[in-house]
């Protein structure tokens, strides 16, 4: 597998996305500007009156932003691994038709974490531009989140699109968002502080690779202190994205390669 070869199936994703880039360019601005509004300008008001869970006498707004940008990453990273890859393998096939081209199984793995990467970064990107806007960050601070939800993304996708190759249909996924990924959107710190989960819960926010990339969204934005050090959250970051990769390609080849 050489790099050039590995990243030709990004072209074709990128052209078909150029098709459909409309239906979800105006979701990507309204959603970061209708929760920014619904959990920081309304609610936020509510919690700077009676609470400061920065600790830093931060508003809610400002502290709330960066955890929201990093859950976005999360959502992203993951949708992009989970029906994007079934429709791959079980439902249009295109992976298995793909292979009958010069590219090998590993080609394919490698092009579709670049493609997810990439819009990862894309949808962050304008969720940090709408942060600007409310205020939130300044320019570098969002040109920082993008870098961290690049980070994020790939301790996420990789993994979702492991453990989808080795599902037989799409009832895995359901279990996978309901389970798993709305648990942590709401337990990981992007609310809440997780001081405030129970004593026997809030030891195993350290585990979760969200909490990680919570804390370094909001160290790169508004310099607020990370819990562990920072390079101790970058090192797990990176270790979820080399694990993850490293049983996609495995995965990829088990289930293309006859």
């Amino acid at each position: 597998m050489s790099v050039p070869t590995a990243l030709r199936f990004v072209e074709p994703q990128a052209l078909g996305y150029r098709r459909t880039w409309r239906a979800s360019v105006f979701s990507n601005f309204l959603n970061p500007v209708l929760y920014l509004l619904a959990m920081g300008a309304s609610l936020g008001t509510l919690v700077d009156a009676s609470a400061d869970p920065s600790g830093a006498g931060l508003p809610y707004l400002v502290w709330l932003g960066p955890g929201l940008l990093a859950a976005q990453a999360m959502q992203t990273a993951v949708g992009e691994g989970a029906f994007p890859v079934m429709a791959g393998f079980r439902w249009r096939k295109t992976y298995v038709l793909v292979t009958h081209t010069p590219l090998a199984a590993e080609d394919i793995a490698v092009s579709t974490i670049v493609w997810q990467t990439i819009r990862v970064l894309q949808v962050c990107a304008i969720y940090a531009i709408v942060l600007v806007f409310f205020d939130v960050v300044d320019i570098a601070g969002a040109m920082g989140l993008t870098l961290v939800a690049g980070l994020i993304g790939l301790a996420f996708g990789p993994a979702t699109m492991a453990f989808t190759a080795r599902l037989k249909n799409e009832l895995g996924l359901t279990n996978l968002f309901r389970y798993a990924v709305v648990p942590m959107f709401l337990f990981s710190g992007t609310f809440f502080p997780i001081s405030q989960l129970p004593d026997w819960l809030a030891p195993v926010a350290y585990v979760v690779p969200l909490f990680h990339g919570v804390e370094l969204a909001r160290a790169v934005a508004i310099d607020l202190p990370t819990t562990l050090p920072w390079w101790v959250s970058v090192a797990y970051l990176l270790t979820w994205a080399a694990v993850g990769t490293t049983l996609t390609l495995r995965a990829f080849h088990r289930k293309l390669v006859v």
